[in-house]
């Protein structure tokens, strides 16, 4: 996970943001790739259904509405990044250097925001991004879409950072490819955790011997983990897991964005919707 990539709207969520990326890129020194695409009043309508029944002098004003929040949006971005990095003693560099600390760089792009974020996702090791709370002129599904797309794991922040997210690591477990794939993309976290938890919620067949595996594989990571095996008793698995991530006090929940479609598009299940859009803490997904 030396190279991350950073999507920055240019928005209050920045802040929490930057402290979880820079909270990912500590156990490895690696580098932030902050990124801001400023995204014109014209890709923002298409963005924001009630535009297209705007007419004349309507569509006029929004457009021009959405060209001053557009151009707020990069000015407070690039301001942000140069905090950021002074207050957190980042040094900033576009290649890599003999740093024994996080570096950080930034670049700035026009157009076509979803398109050249998710080819920067694929460049890169890790994607972190935050939620928009208020409309940003990118699609509301950008990061269901970017989770489809990229093929790396994506790294949710949420609104209050955690310092460090290699205190407590929980690990949601589930007999899919999805899971063991996130399982994968965490190890550089797994390894440096002070504790390690798999949790697998009982759904139709008891997971326990599967979790017993889970945790040898892991042991000769060099990774002890305690493994959990919860009842639903008609819960929702989300809250089952937001319960289990609250008990632990996780700074770090790990698990697979399952899709639950047949059609091209694939569409996510219930419980990973839940997460994406509604975790406490910081997720690390891979689809």
């Amino acid at each position: 996970m030396r190279s991350i990539l950073v999507p920055v709207g240019g928005s209050e969520t920045d802040l929490p943001l930057f402290e979880t990326a820079l909270a990912a890129a500590r156990p490895t020194s690696g580098h932030l790739q902050f990124v801001h695409v400023h995204i014109g009043a014209g890709e923002a309508a298409a963005n924001m259904p009630h535009t297209a029944f705007a007419m004349g002098s309507a569509l006029s004003n929004a457009l021009k509405d959405l060209d001053v929040a557009g151009r707020t949006r990069s000015a407070a971005a690039a301001q942000h990044f140069r905090d950021f990095c002074r207050q957190s003693k980042i040094d900033v560099c576009d290649v890599p250097a003999p740093s024994q600390g996080v570096t950080a760089s930034w670049h700035e792009e026009k157009g076509r925001a979803f398109k050249r974020l998710l080819s920067r996702a694929r460049h890169n090791d890790l994607v972190v991004i935050g939620r928009a709370k208020k409309a940003n002129g990118l699609p509301t599904d950008f990061i269901e879409e970017l989770l489809i797309g990229c093929g790396r794991p994506v790294l949710i922040s949420n609104s209050t950072a955690r310092p460090t997210l290699t205190g407590t690591i929980m690990v949601c477990w589930k007999e899919a490819a999805e899971a063991a794939r996130a399982m994968s993309a965490a190890m550089p976290y797994l390894t440096k955790a002070n504790r390690v938890l798999v949790v697998s919620v009982a759904e139709n067949d008891d997971p326990a011997e599967a979790l017993r595996d889970v945790a040898r594989q892991l042991a000769w990571n060099g990774v002890r983990a305690e493994t959990h095996v919860v009842t639903p008793n008609g819960t929702a698995i989300p809250e089952l897991l937001a319960s289990e991530a609250q008990k632990c006090s996780a700074d770090l929940m790990v698990m697979g964005a399952y899709g639950r479609s047949r059609m091209r598009e694939i569409r996510f299940g219930s419980c990973t919707h839940s997460v994406i859009r509604n975790a406490d803490r910081p997720v690390l997904l891979m689809h």
